[in-house]
């Protein structure tokens, strides 16, 4: 009896390891689909492309829509690219973002002037952006010659909607990649709190531990956000409506997105809420590697270690008078200096100072020898020194960069200065502290190694929810519901927020 009972148990055991591996047969066969890439330009395009390149050389079919001209995009080896023409040129381009050189200055003009100079420049900024989308949303044969294309999905920045305009058009799920919308429209078109109690405000530099008053500035900063997305996206609003021929938002367009890919990690980030669809994929590009050009190998090489200094692809050239408290600075200091620096070539360069137009950033800072990193602490900058653990010296210009100090500063990764203020004794005395003092090194290993302690790389993560499968899964799992995504959760915030109705 016994003996029957066993070789029934032993069939039935069979049977489902049989039928077990045909569904993981099923579920893990590749499916090459078509993926549409509209990016935005600038530093936000690394992670894009890093997704863009892996997901080509996995098999997929990757398209990449960009101007004909550009400030950082170009070809690649896995992806195809679609151009369009736009009504300016590179110089046009150079001269909107000339403003950083400006910001680096020691300003003697009165308050009003410079904000006067700067909503200029903003709306100089803001005016390019507006041009270009529309230069592509409003060409009939390239839009056209898209929509026959047969796409699965796209991945866009929704900081510029543009791609998610279009996805709305073509009926295509969204994965949106990005580090956030200042005025927390990313957020309110997912559904997801924010408490301003404990989530710090952009360009704050609160931590998420504030004192009273600032919990109440930063409450008050909270109440302005609907103010400020209005004025930052109602020339997009009106884009919007046209194109799709339906009176309709930005914010109802970002609501529909699948997938959220968030250029964040809690290694710097504060504690926040998040939505079950808003993956934290910071650190997307330091894995990518190339070897070092062969002239920089005999430069980096000897026994004090090297300096990397860059300022992104938005500063261009430096004033004069600065320029020369860094090279003081430099010149008295055992370690080389790598410099990326696009203005016109100074005299009297140091011996220990290499200036080049273009720096493989990522590259150098996991060299072994690198030993500090100077940086205006973009976001893309933060993770590559994080990841290969080099301390910093952070001179935030603008944007998120102030935050992104704070965060780094309060965790010992690094000092932070002025640069509108820096001197030769300032500058010489930070590099000093913070390639001398193994505290910095040290708390920045600390972190590099809790950042990396994960079981999936951050690309890897952000490549496994592009994939068709799981994106059109998504989307079709939330088109089976009675109510728009996430709405459930919205109206237990509010309940939980005693914001509901009396029955």
């Amino acid at each position: 009896m016994w003996k029957a009972a066993l070789f029934v148990f032993v069939l039935l055991n069979l049977a489902e390891d049989e039928v077990f591996s045909r569904n993981v047969s099923t579920s893990s066969a590749p499916f090459l689909g078509k993926l549409l890439v509209v990016p935005m330009d600038g530093s936000h395009w690394v992670g894009m492309k890093a997704i863009a390149q892996e997901m080509g050389r996995r098999g997929h079919q990757v398209t990449v829509v960009m101007p004909e001209v550009t400030v950082r995009m170009g070809p690649g080896a896995h992806y195809q690219t679609v151009t369009f023409p736009v009504p300016y040129d590179k110089s046009f381009i150079d001269s909107v973002m000339a403003f950083n050189k400006a910001v680096m200055s020691k300003d003697t003009l009165p308050f009003m002037e410079k904000m006067r100079r700067r909503i200029a420049q903003v709306k100089r900024i803001t005016d390019l952006l507006h041009t270009t989308a529309e230069s592509l949303l409003f060409n009939e044969t390239v839009i056209s010659h898209l929509q026959q294309q047969g796409f699965d999905a796209m991945l866009t920045d929704p900081m510029v909607p543009t791609g998610s305009i279009m996805a709305r058009k073509f009926g295509l799920p969204t994965i949106n990649v990005l580090r956030g919308i200042p005025c927390m429209l990313d957020m309110k078109s997912a559904g997801c709190p924010s408490p301003p109690s404990f989530v710090p405000r952009f360009f704050t530099g609160f931590t998420d531990k504030m004192s009273f008053t600032q919990r109440v500035f930063n409450t008050m900063l909270a109440l302005f956000e609907p103010l400020m997305c209005s004025l930052l996206y109602w020339r997009f609003d009106g884009i919007t409506s046209e194109f799709l021929g339906q009176d309709v938002t930005v914010a109802e367009i970002l609501s529909d997105s699948n997938i959220w890919l968030l250029r964040l990690d809690f290694t710097v980030e504060y504690p926040r809420p998040l939505m079950p669809n808003m993956v934290l994929v910071g650190g997307i590009n330091c894995n990518v590697r190339n070897p070092l050009p062969n002239d920089l190998q005999p430069w980096i090489s000897g026994d004090h270690g090297f300096v990397v200094m860059t300022f992104g692809t938005m500063v261009t050239e430096m004033p004069k008078e600065m320029r020369k408290h860094f090279f003081d600075a430099f010149k008295q200091i055992p370690q080389k200096v790598i410099w990326r620096y696009n203005g016109s070539v100074p005299e009297q360069i140091p011996e220990n100072v290499k200036l080049m137009n273009w720096v493989p950033q990522n590259d150098l800072l996991a060299h072994p020898q690198a030993k500090a990193f100077i940086t205006h602490v973009g976001s893309h900058s933060v993770f590559e020194a994080l990841c290969h653990a080099v301390p910093m010296i952070m001179l935030p210009l603008n944007a998120e960069q102030p935050d992104n100090a704070q965060r780094m500063a309060n965790r010992g990764a690094g000092v932070v200065l002025d640069i509108r203020t820096i001197t030769t004794e300032t500058l010489l005395d930070a590099l000093k502290e913070v390639i001398n003092n193994p505290k910095y090194k040290e708390k920045i290993q600390t972190l590099s190694t809790i950042h990396k302690d994960r079981p999936v790389d951050p690309l890897e993560l952000s490549v496994y929810w592009t994939e068709w499968e799981h994106c059109i899964l998504y989307s079709q799992s939330n088109s089976k519901s009675s109510e728009a995504p996430f709405e459930s959760f919205q109206k237990n915030l509010r309940q939980s927020h005693s914001t509901s109705k009396a029955a």
